[in-house]
């Protein structure tokens, strides 16, 4: 079941926060509960994906993008994701967790954030966002200037853009049982700039 208490909770607590610039870091405490483990008593790694909300959308609020998005009627999805997993979490274990937009491209926002154990980093996810109308993905240069920073636009960091040109070399659709693509269509790789 999704958290919505802790997710209400915790846009409560980043109503009363400063308003970040969009390359602020949102920093949040969270605790591993009992029902977010797994089998091994350890934190169930689709439940980190979950728990990354508790830090991404307060951090979407104190940047001024949800009400950006409730202006214009767009929507925000994640459009893709690339997680590592280093450090158990455990039941009752307290996690600080940091969330920050890194850059954009033409069509995509990429955020990083990063669970914290102490001084120990365990977890760490690299999201690509894009924020959509009814006629599909729009621009980030018209979302930064709704947000008032049309300037805004830091280059990528070289792991980020080696991570989109690897994403733009995988097969789509992805193979089915291990066989080749569906018949009668095309071996076609993702370009992230196609629209």
């Amino acid at each position: 079941m999704y958290p919505l208490i802790r997710f209400a909770t915790e846009l409560w607590l980043a109503r009363k926060e400063e308003p970040l610039p969009l390359d602020g870091t949102h920093v949040s405490t969270h605790r591993c509960m009992p029902w977010d483990i797994d089998i091994w008593g350890e934190l169930n790694n689709g439940r980190t994906l979950t728990l990354f909300d508790l830090g991404r959308i307060p951090l979407a609020g104190r940047v001024g993008l949800i009400k950006v998005l409730r202006e214009n009627r767009w929507g925000l999805t994640m459009a893709g994701a690339s997680v590592r997993y280093r450090r158990r979490v455990r039941a009752f274990d307290k996690v600080e967790m940091h969330s920050r937009c890194i850059g954009r491209d033409e069509k995509f926002l990429y955020l990083q954030q990063s669970m914290w154990r102490g001084d120990e980093a365990a977890n760490s996810i690299l999201y690509r966002s894009a924020v959509t109308d009814r006629n599909g993905i729009v621009p980030t240069q018209i979302v930064a200037e709704a947000l008032g920073q049309p300037d805004w636009n830091p280059p990528l960091p070289a792991w980020v853009q080696a991570w989109i040109d690897a994403e733009a070399e995988r097969v789509w659709p992805p193979e089915r049982d291990g066989g080749a693509p569906d018949a009668g269509v095309a071996d076609v790789k993702l370009d992230h700039r196609a629209a």
